[in-house]
């Protein structure tokens, strides 16, 4: 199986996106639905399991895409929302307090998101891709 830029791109995207919508929706949803706080769902580890998928994803996709359309910004910007997220994940909590690790993740992750759709349309117009 033979897997393209596009696909890598369009799965990072999907999860930086996911990653926003926990982030901003899971405190209301908590508010609105209190059994929801009452469950096992560790924020914690949704984040670790988050940036574990993002992280080799999306360096995959931005190199291999950038290989095609040759404008490495992408990459450089890419990685600066993948060391934000990398920051928010270590420094967590005891360091940035919620919001602060709330307002790193999601930055974090719009970034991804952002780039991740240059990245697809960059390599869409590359001459000879085969996306």
């Amino acid at each position: 199986m033979k897997l393209s830029v596009n696909s890598l791109d369009k799965s990072a995207i999907t999860l930086s996106t996911l990653c926003v919508v926990h982030c901003l929706l899971l405190p209301v949803l908590t508010v609105l639905l209190p059994t929801l706080a009452a469950t096992t769902l560790n924020q914690e580890f949704f984040h670790i399991a988050m940036v574990t998928c993002v992280i080799p994803i999306s360096i995959f996709a931005l190199t291999l895409g950038c290989k095609k359309h040759k404008n490495y910004s992408i990459f450089y910007i890419g990685a600066i929302g993948l060391v934000l997220l990398l920051v928010a994940l270590v420094l967590g909590e005891p360091y940035l307090d919620e919001i602060g690790e709330k307002v790193l993740t999601t930055i974090g992750s719009m970034i991804i998101a952002f780039v991740h759709i240059r990245n697809f349309r960059l390599c869409q117009h590359a001459e000879n891709c085969a996306c």
